[in-house]
This record gives structure tokens, sequence and C-alpha cells, in this order.
């Protein structure tokens, strides 16, 4: 009997949803993909290596936004956790299945024609097999069958970046576990930059002051007879009552980067007066509609690819189901700017709502209150 088998509750078991092996069929079909060839390997070993340090979101690694030199092999490691997180205001727990232990994963940043060498470990605190499936990548299920590991287990994984943008990863293992490890926060980000940067919808340079990546996470938490959250002991030990609620495709709780008020109050985004700010939106599981209450969207790469023209002056934008796109925005007036899914119902209810407290001194031209609220004017 395996560790997971061990771990795991007799149901994941009854309903064969773990797989048993760490190669899998689909690994074997695709083997020959991680064999490079002797040139490839010599040409790649003649690169600079960079090693990227991992920051939680909503905060980017630092990154150059035009590359200064040549390609190079950009080291990045990612450890698998499973994790108790509460995710709302009211003490609601969930098992999250985590990449770096946030939710998201921590973003990647890399330039067109870099390599990005993963390194996926998976602690041996935890019970389940995993794996990463690069949206950003060609080729093995987008990595996704060279990289299932067991507890205590490493791997590593190499892939060249060709097309610039944004796009999502997420942990893929097989079957009724591909979304069920999605949808308990096993998704992250890729941006790749174009290595003479950005460029607006005229095809002029475009830089940004600050960016921010946010992860908007669809939740399905069980209830009890009462209609309480349940809890569990164990990561895993839901499988079955979750299962029922994914099955419903209405989610208990629709979130930015892991909870309900992760980017309000203490935690909000901050930007001033005249500042340039990139949002990265990552959804791997549902559509949604971002919206900036108070500004625009000034340039938006609504499907991601940096290849592409920016659209302009957007008040809403469309981040597809298992993808990313980026805005960039330029503050013309403080305050607090509410970023939210304008689904209102799953912005104000279920929690998809972020805020952008932003500096600066105030332009009565743009926008002021002529008259403050009092009674009524006789008409006459």
């Amino acid at each position: 009997m395996s560790i997971l088998t061990k771990a795991l509750s007799p149901a994941l078991t009854r309903r064969g949803l773990l797989a048993a092996a760490t190669v899998t069929a689909a690994t074997a079909a695709f083997a020959p993909v991680a064999q490079a060839s002797t040139q490839e390997a010599v040409d790649v070993a003649k690169l600079p290596r960079v090693k990227q340090v991992m920051v939680a979101p909503p905060f980017l690694p630092e990154h150059e936004q035009v590359a200064k030199d040549g390609p190079k092999v950009i080291e990045v490691t990612l450890t698998i956790e499973e994790k108790k997180m509460v995710i709302d205001d009211e003490g609601t727990e969930l098992w999250a299945l985590t990449f770096g232990g946030s939710v998201p994963g921590p973003m990647i940043v890399a330039h067109e024609g870099d390599y990005v060498e993963v390194t996926l470990q998976n602690l041996p605190s935890n019970i389940m097999e995993h794996n990463i499936d690069f949206h950003s990548a060609t080729g093995a299920l987008g990595g996704g069958a060279l990289t299932h590991v067991l507890p205590g287990e490493q791997v590593v994984l190499r892939w060249k970046a060709t097309k610039p943008g944004v796009f999502v990863y997420h942990c893929a293992p097989e079957g009724i576990m591909i979304p069920y490890h999605v949808v308990h926060g096993m998704n992250g980000a890729v941006m790749v930059l174009p290595r003479d940067g950005l460029k607006d919808a005229k095809g002029k340079p475009f830089a940004y002051d600050r960016a921010y990546f946010i992860g908007e996470q669809d939740f399905y938490v069980p209830r009890d007879e009462q209609g309480n959250f349940k809890k569990y002991d164990v990561a895993g030990e839901n499988m079955s009552d979750a299962l029922d609620v994914m099955r419903t495709l209405t989610p208990t709780h629709v979130v930015f980067n892991g909870a309900k008020g992760a980017l309000t109050g203490d935690n909000a985004l901050k930007a001033k007066a005249g500042e340039t700010v990139l949002f990265i939106h990552a959804q791997a599981n549902r559509d949604t509609r971002p919206h900036l209450i108070g500004g625009h969207g000034d340039n938006v790469w609504e499907g991601g690819s940096f290849n592409d023209v920016p659209a302009t002056n957007l008040e809403t934008w469309f981040i597809r189901g298992g993808s990313a796109g980026a805005m960039a925005y330029t503050f013309q007036q403080p305050g607090i700017y509410a970023y939210v899914n304008h689904n209102l119902i799953e912005a104000v209810m279920l929690g998809a709502t972020a805020h952008v407290v932003v500096e600066g001194e105030w332009n009565d031209d743009l926008m002021m209150q002529v008259a403050k609220p009092g009674p009524i004017a006789a008409q006459g």
C-alpha cells in the first residue's frame, strides 16, 4: 500500500482518484521530450544562470522590464505545501494545496527567449501526489507529464519562454484530481516580457512603475447539516464532500489572493497619483470580469499575449477561465479605488474585491462635490 493510500481517507481509495505511480502513462509517452539534444544542452550550458527569488503575491520578483543582455537560464524553486488556511472573516477553514505556501502561487517573470528551470519540490509532510502544467510552455502537457512527484520527491523541468504574455500555471495530476487541486488553490502565473519591453497600442515603448499579481480563486467548501462550513483534520479528507459541492458549479467563495479581505485594509495595494500600475489577473478555473472602480483600463492585454496590440480605455475586461490577462492604468486622483470582479454578487457577497490606496493631491477639475447632501430645494 502506498504512502498516499495510507494517508488519505478510504473514500479516496474507493473512488480510485489518486494516481498510484510516480511515472504515469502520459509521462512514459512523452519521455523522449525530456531528453534534450547534445547541441541544445551545450547551448543552454553556455548561458548565464540567474536564481529568481520567489515572493508571495500580490508582489512580483525583482525583474528588468527591458532585457539588458541575451537569453539566460532563470532558476526557480517551487515548494509544494499542503496547509490549512482561513479564507474569510468568519473563520472558514480550507486545506489549501499550494505552490510556495500561498494562494495563488508566486509569479515567475522571464523574457522571451529565456529558459525557465523549475525545481518542483513535494514536501515530505504532504500526503498527495502533485505536478505542474505551465500554460506558457510548449510540449508534454505543459510539463505536467514530466513533473509528477510524490511526497519527499523533487523534479527539475526546463522550458523555453517562446511566447510573450501572461499565463496561468496549475497542478494537473490526472482525472478528477485536476479540478480538485486547482480549486484548492494550486495555481499561479508566469509573465514573459518581450526582450525590448512592452509596447502600447501605438507601438511605443511602455513602462510601469509598479506591478501587482491578483489571483482570483473559487473555493467550494462543504457545509454540515446545520449549514455551517465543515472543518477537516488533514488535507484530502474533504474529497467526497468537496466533489459534491464542485458538481454544483456554484462556489461558496470567490476571492482574490486566497482569502476574503486579503487585498483590503492593511493589505490594500499601494500607488501614487501619476504612477502607472500593471495589474496581472489570473483565473485558473472560471471566467471573470475585472473592473477598477474609479479608473479605467488604459492598456489591456485581455487575452494575455504581449504580441497583440492592447485594447485601450476599457471600463471592464474579460479574463477567460484558465488564463491570465494584464491591464495598466495611470492613476490621476488620490483615494481608495476598488478593484473587483464585476459580477458584483461575487465581489460583494463572496469576496472578490481588492482596494488600491492612492496618495496624491486632489484635482477638482476631474471631480468635486459641488454641493453637500441637504434638503431638496423648493421648486419655483
